[in-house]
């Protein structure tokens, strides 16, 4: 499955000035596909970290940080209620600044920007799609070279859109990584049962955030403890 959206992304690529990488905000590292960078290698990324309103905001900060390093520009957006979407329009024509003027010096001034849409399941690739067109879900026309399966939106702002038909699988190689798309909903077909997952995220959260656990369940989670065992202590608060 993972070969034929390799073959399609290639495919594509020709076709689109720039792409638009979907994160989940809480899991940026776990929620990319570590194979894109080779898959558009050269082209202008945006990355959007998704779910900002249920990350951490210092964390987020530091994440677009980090991308920047990379040279990667990067946004904190929700896709569900909207927020930080109205950056997303000035930052292409930022980022794709060099193909606007090459455009123009080739008489093709006003050219739409097109940007390919790619993330793995669940980091909202659909919701930032059906956000940005709007009423506008009308495909833009077939064009030549463009394939009936593949949907181009018009997203106002002389920008188009395509969302990847196929789909783009996290790298499981380590075990954190399938733990922390476990514990963002972005796995379905559960690796273990939601008991077990959810004592590994007490586990998690007591080493990275007690206060969020305290303010959650109302314990104070204790050094060493199990967690069983703060699962265990929540249920009794409650």
């Amino acid at each position: 499955h993972m070969a034929k959206t390799r073959r399609q992304i290639k495919e594509m690529l020709p076709l689109v000035d720039g792409v638009v990488e979907l994160l989940d905000a809480r899991v940026p590292y776990s929620s990319a596909n570590p194979e894109l960078d080779t898959l558009v290698r050269g082209k202008p990324r945006i990355v959007l970290l998704n779910k900002c309103d249920v990350a951490d905001p210092a964390a987020t900060k530091r994440w677009i940080a980090a991308f920047e390093a990379q040279g990667k520009t990067a946004l904190a957006v929700d896709c569900r209620s909207g927020k930080g979407l109205s950056a997303f329009l000035p930052t292409v024509q930022q980022v794709l600044k060099k193909t606007i003027e090459k455009n123009t010096q080739r008489g093709m001034a006003g050219k739409p920007l097109r940007l390919m849409v790619v993330g793995i399941p669940n980091t909202g690739k659909s919701s930032f799609i059906n956000r940005m067109a709007g009423k506008n879900r009308a495909k833009v026309a077939d064009k030549a070279g463009v394939t009936r399966q593949n949907q181009w939106f018009a997203v106002g702002g002389g920008i188009e859109l395509l969302d990847t038909p196929g789909i783009l699988w996290p790298k499981f190689e380590d075990e954190t990584i399938g733990l922390h798309l476990a514990f963002t909903g972005a796995v379905r077909d559960a690796i273990m049962d939601v008991e077990t997952l959810a004592c590994h995220l007490m586990e998690l959260l007591a080493r990275r955030k007690p206060e969020a656990v305290t303010a959650r369940f109302k314990f104070e989670p204790q050094e060493g403890m199990t967690g069983w065992e703060m699962l265990e202590a929540g249920a009794r608060k409650r």
